[in-house]
């Protein structure tokens, strides 16, 4: 096992979706520099928000450093994981002219965290100035879009297993790297956490990953995850 681990560690990433997904590779050099210019950067210790359900919108939060998990909750208390943010990630809600947004999903800070945080009345400036500006702006917010989209899919589509199995084929594009027997997903997440991102019991999770490791679909690196048949996951979740 150590073997594997040190050639996962010395690999590349399997997939760079999560450099992609920066609003800076949505942004020209210059427009870059205007979206940093009224940015101001702020540190948070792991445990605290940087909003709440119900809050209203009024700013936006670049992720400099460290870990910020999205999460919702119903009425009747169920927990929901969102998504999991991290360097390179802008959070938050952008609704053009409508100023009485709130959220309706919080932010926690999982990890110490540097944020820079950007004061929606300011970006709504930079877009007002210069359209290039706006135009790649949009760009960045309809890439999210459809990652929503896709999320969604998953949850209305496919029943517990396949929502399972297309959680963990996304999260090896964005946090996976090659290693001896598969795909080593990084991002060590806890078997509740996994059924929150899908809605289901934590005991419901452990039963099928305990199946698909019998079946030499995964494995398990130090508590990570790795992928040792990514086709039949995608077989799983009737992705071609």
């Amino acid at each position: 096992m150590a073997m594997i681990l040190q050639e996962a560690n010395k690999s590349i990433p399997y997939n760079i979706n999560t450099l992609k997904k920066s609003i800076f590779n949505f942004l020209s050099t210059e427009n870059i520099d205007k979206l940093q210019g009224i940015m101001n950067s702020k540190k948070l210790s792991a445990g605290q928000h940087l909003f709440w359900e119900g809050e209203q919108v009024d700013k936006m939060y670049y992720i400099q450093s460290g870990r910020v998990k999205l999460r919702t909750s119903t009425e009747s208390g169920k927990e929901y994981l969102i998504s999991i943010k991290e360097e390179g990630s802008l959070l938050g809600e952008f609704g053009g002219l409508n100023e009485d947004l709130h959220y309706d999903y919080r932010a926690e800070v999982t990890e110490e965290a540097e944020v820079g945080v950007i004061v929606l009345n300011d970006l709504k400036k930079l877009m007002y100035q210069f359209g290039n500006f706006a135009v790649e702006f949009m760009s960045w917010i309809g890439s999210n879009y459809r990652e929503t989209q896709t999320k969604l899919n998953d949850l209305l589509f496919n029943d517990k297993t396949g929502a399972l199995a297309s959680t963990l084929i996304r999260l090896s594009t964005s946090y996976g790297v090659k290693c001896a027997d598969g795909i080593l997903i990084t991002i060590e997440l806890t078997n509740k956490e996994y059924g929150d991102y899908i809605g289901t019991s934590r005991e419901s999770v452990n039963r099928l990953l305990n199946t698909w490791k019998r079946e030499g679909i995964i494995d398990y690196i130090d508590r990570k995850i790795v992928i040792r048949n990514i086709d039949k996951l995608y077989d799983i979740c009737e992705c071609v």
